[in-house]
């Protein structure tokens, strides 16, 4: 497999959801992401994996509006067809486009209730302006009925109906990554991009969180591209990965190939035989 040859064909590019062609960002004299080229295909779970400082964040930063790269193109093909070169554009216009992600740390607003964090994010795609909700128009409150269906729809997806009017300051941890999974999916996303979601949680809170994002992308049809460190819970639900090394594509293939290839055992994994407190360690 070529580590920097596009992977998506001219013929294959309407399976394909964002198309990365020759992307480089730099920070000054230091070089986050070097020429870096990868397909998400409609439909698939994605994960890009690679050590600390391999330039994974850089890549959703770029892939969301939040980072825009020297050198390169992004295209966005939404289900209309629409092609979008989302270098530019801002982090809201994206999610606009359909695009959704939760962050290594957790972005929630605090002094607000389970139920209220989710409705956020599905107010985001209402049409309800100023006017409309001064005035209370039937418009505004067939949405805000709406609103409040989807937002329990998507807590019983998540689990979490039952801390419903719970702060969600208060929520376990393993929660609280549940809850951002179901406030990005508010958003009526075509693509999720998780960034290191099982981050401080237990392994029975990784096996649910397993589950969960099967289930995104089985029940609702939501594509998944998932940045994680934990090798056990990529290995499980990804059906290709691809491996960043100081900014480069090294390696991409199945997980049975990534397991077994020397360059990424020797850059990231480790020997088979040591021990890795990430996860990754004795695959």
């Amino acid at each position: 497999m070529s580590d920097t040859a596009p992977e998506v064909a001219a013929a294959e590019l309407a399976d394909v959801l964002f198309s990365v062609e020759h992307v480089t960002l730099r920070f000054g004299g230091v070089t986050s992401l070097n020429d870096v080229s990868l397909g998400l295909h409609r439909g698939e779970i994605l994960s890009v994996i690679g050590p600390n400082g391999a330039g994974k964040t850089s890549l959703f930063n770029c892939l969301t509006g939040v980072y825009t790269p020297q050198e390169g193109s992004i295209i966005f093909t939404g289900k209309n067809g629409h092609a979008v070169n989302v270098i530019g554009h801002k982090p809201y216009r994206v999610n606009r486009l359909g695009v959704a992600r939760t962050f290594q740390t957790s972005r929630m607003f605090a002094a607000l209730t389970t139920f209220e964090n989710v409705k956020i994010g599905v107010e985001s795609k209402q049409h309800t302006g100023p006017l409309g909700a001064m005035l209370r128009l039937p418009r505004t409150r067939r949405e805000e009925h709406e609103g409040d269906l989807r937002t329990l729809e998507l807590l019983k997806f998540v689990g979490l109906t039952q801390r419903a009017n719970e702060l969600s300051s208060s929520l376990p941890y393993g929660d609280r990554r549940r809850l951002e999974i179901a406030r990005a999916l508010g958003t009526n996303p075509e693509v999720l991009l998780l960034d290191e979601p099982a981050a401080g949680t237990n392994p029975a809170e990784k096996a649910d969180l397993a589950e969960l994002i099967r289930r995104v992308r089985g029940q609702l049809g939501v594509t998944v591209l998932l940045i994680e460190h934990d090798m056990k819970l990529v290995m499980s639900v990804a059906e290709r990965i691809i491996v960043l090394n100081f900014g480069q594509v090294i390696a991409r293939g199945s997980p049975a190939e990534i397991q077994k290839d020397p360059v990424v055992i020797n850059a990231y994994l480790g020997s088979p035989d040591s021990e890795d407190d990430s996860g990754a360690g004795g695959l």
